[in-house]
């Protein structure tokens, strides 16, 4: 549905987009959410898993940094997959005030186990999309992310 507002030509391209891409996201968001609550994971803690996975320990700033989360979020998270097992937190031997976080074996497993899953129910999910459309659509995203901020 486009908007209603009758702004100008620029603010009801704006929107009209705007609009569409929350809508796509959401329900892109709600397909992997049910997937992945299967597995007792949400979309940040999978987040998290599989930037250790791919990117190795890292400090909890890091990590909240790369995912775009903020330090109480990102702790929120830490701590319920700390308490599932799956990560660990340790203090950096060279500066005692920065945590570092990894994977434990346990966490290492499930990830392995899930990603492969999680990136084909992506993969299906946007199968509407050429391949040349998908790359299109990673680039207006990353352009767009650029220049919001």
């Amino acid at each position: 549905m486009p908007t209603h507002y009758r702004g100008t030509a620029r603010e009801t391209r704006a929107l009209d987009a705007y609009i569409k891409l929350m809508r796509a996201a959401d329900t892109l968001g709600h397909r992997v959410g049910q997937r992945l609550a299967a597995h007792d994971l949400t979309m940040g803690q999978l987040g998290v898993l599989e930037a250790l996975l791919h990117l190795g320990p890292m400090s909890q700033r890091e990590l909240g940094h790369k995912l775009l989360r903020s330090h109480s979020n990102m702790c929120t998270v830490l701590d319920n997959l700390e308490r599932a097992g799956w990560i660990q937190r340790e203090r950096s031997p060279d500066d005692r005030r920065v945590m570092i976080v990894s994977l434990t074996r346990e966490g290492e497993k499930l990830i392995r186990r899930v990603f492969p899953a999680h990136a084909a129910d992506i993969a299906d999910a946007m199968d509407g999309l050429t391949a040349d459309e998908l790359e299109q659509l990673a680039a207006l995203c990353k352009k767009l992310g650029t220049t919001a901020r």
